[in-house]
């Protein structure tokens, strides 16, 4: 290969990797500047719950459908129309008169960032091999792990000195030079011939979507009957079965018949029509990887979901100061990268994630054992720089090994499947902590204040007010002379959520350590010699 083929590869890496830092910055940004929409926008609790999750849902919906489509169409088409997609509903949330408006907007993005991740992943599995694999695949894991936590940082710095619409209005430009950049620097996609499977297809997107909803309203509408009524388009389900339960129940349903659809379409003679090949899952690092994938998720961002809370409303950060606090997850992601190029073709991607396992467990364990009331801000840093090492080595490399043995022309629906189940485990892993979290800090400010003397009645009532404002409460209560105590048993109380979320959080990562054992020890695109690096003629 040519200095300036490999050149232009690499700087088609770089594209990618800033599309995917679109998709994950969107992702954790909106959780900062809610406060700044609802009061500019004067919208209603419903309508900003929407444009915080409705992104979430489209995004895990349509996963699937995208990966195959992009075996179809071109791997490289489908990323570029995801960027162009992004870059214009970013305009539309950015210019949003309504809560109404920013919602759709909300939704349509969802579908631009479902378009970009599995084909960024499709296009580093077919652009690199060998150690500059490995390589690729650091830089674009490591980009994840910033991205996430610098999206709240630049969430709270546009909230407080500009307006939170240039949370949006960044995403223009960007979306610009990425397709620009991958236009350039990386080779058309082949396409393989197949149809699509409309059935299969429907059965897919409202499976999956009806389980991200599930996942990520459970706490908020009630895993088995209603504790707060679900409003949307006029329409109220106000009492009996939550709509969690019903929704999630349907999930299987759907998702069920999507698996035996794939079957039925393969035993009738028709796999080209088929929206997955589950012929993918006899292969022992596909299967198994994406096993360690879904694990892994419940442990690694969950964390990072609530931590915000605890910053702003315990130790009393700013929005801005509590972004600032998860930069070193930045940094240590950004140290995983560096050192996964020096480590490429000496380590295998596989003993990678386990040692970016190893630093998550140790990291997540210490902010655990470090979160207190006081906590100085050194010693919080100093953990979450050894979780963000870690989360930096793993995030990438567990992708690598997922579909080190996939054939190439199985790239697009293989990194669907394998996009699909680290967001599900995200998704399942922040429900699981969020809802820990809050169940904990509710009965633990109940227990506490009950315990002084306060009728329960009256400790009810604070412990409730402090969690449905996610402890917001707290610095209201702190100012009373008469609430001091509250405040001091609700940040207390916080903090035990926090301790209880990290040592969950790291026995779920410590599991899916154990689940890398299933994995096959070599795989073939480990190997430089085991695909041919000729690319096809650039654009």
């Amino acid at each position: 290969m040519s200095q300036e083929s490999s050149l232009r590869r690499w700087l088609g890496l770089i594209a990618i990797a800033l599309g995917v830092a679109l998709i994950v910055v969107d992702t954790t940004i909106v959780n900062v500047i809610i406060p700044s929409i609802i009061e500019d926008l004067d919208t209603g609790s419903t309508e900003a719950q929407w444009i915080q999750e409705s992104y979430a849902i489209v995004f895990a919906a349509l996963l699937l459908v995208v990966g195959r489509v992009a075996d179809m169409v071109g791997a490289r088409r489908v990323f570029v129309a995801g960027v162009v997609v992004f870059g214009a509903t970013s305009i539309l949330a950015g210019l949003a008169p309504d809560g109404g408006l920013l919602v759709i907007a909300r939704f349509l993005q969802g579908a631009g960032a479902a378009m970009i991740l599995p084909t960024s992943l499709a296009l580093l599995n077919a652009t690199f091999s060998g150690k500059a694999r490995g390589q690729a695949f650091a830089v674009w894991g490591s980009t994840i792990g910033a991205a996430a936590a610098l999206g709240p940082l630049l969430g709270g710095w546009l909230a407080e000195h500009v307006s939170w619409r240039w949370a949006f209005g960044i995403n223009v430009p960007l979306a610009a030079l990425i397709v620009v950049g991958v236009l350039v620097c990386i080779a058309p996609s082949p396409k393989v011939a197949g149809r699509l499977d409309v059935l299969g297809s429907i059965l897919s997107v409202l499976g999956l979507g009806l389980l991200a909803f599930g996942l990520v309203e459970g706490r908020t509408y009630g895993w088995i009957t209603t504790v707060h009524p679900l409003g949307i388009a006029g329409f109220t389900w106000g009492s009996g079965p939550s709509p969690v339960l019903v929704a999630l129940v349907l999930s299987v349903l759907a998702l069920g018949g999507f698996v035996i659809r794939q079957v039925l379409l393969r035993r009738g003679g028709n796999a080209d029509k088929a929206l997955m090949d589950l012929s993918l899952f006899s292969l022992a690092s596909f299967r198994n990887g994406n096993i360690a994938t879904l694990i892994i998720g419940l442990g690694e961002f969950g964390i990072v979901a609530v931590l915000p809370l605890w910053l702003q409303f315990t130790l009393g950060y700013s929005a801005l100061q509590s972004g600032l606090a998860l930069v070193p997850i930045a940094i240590g992601s950004f140290i995983a990268s560096g050192a996964s190029f020096g480590l490429a073709g000496k380590a295998s991607p596989l003993n990678m994630v386990r040692l970016g396992l190893g630093l998550e467990v140790v990291g997540l364990v210490g902010l655990g054992f470090f979160a207190a009331t006081d906590s100085s801000w050194w010693s919080i840093s100093l953990v979450l720089c050894v979780y963000g090492i870690g989360v930096g080595f793993a995030t990438a490399q567990v992708t690598n090994v997922v579909l080190a043995d996939v054939p190439e022309a199985d790239n697009g629906q293989a990194s669907g499947i394998q996009s699909a189940f680290r967001q599900l485990g995200s998704a399942l892993g922040i429900a699981l902590l969020t809802t820990v979290f809050f169940t904990t800090l509710s009965a633990n400010v109940d227990k506490d204040l009950t315990a002084t003397g306060m009728p329960p009645a009256q400790s009810q009532q604070y412990a409730h007010a402090i969690t449905g404002s996610a402890g917001a409460a707290i610095e209201g209560f702190a100012a009373q002379p008469d609430t001091q105590e509250v405040a001091t048993v609700g940040r207390s109380a916080m903090t035990t959520g926090i301790n209880l979320g990290a040592y969950l959080a790291a026995g779920f990562v410590l599991l899916g350590l154990v689940a890398t054992a299933l994995i096959p020890s070599r795989t073939g695109r480990d190997d430089e010699s085991s695909t041919s690096t000729t690319q096809p003629a650039l654009v």
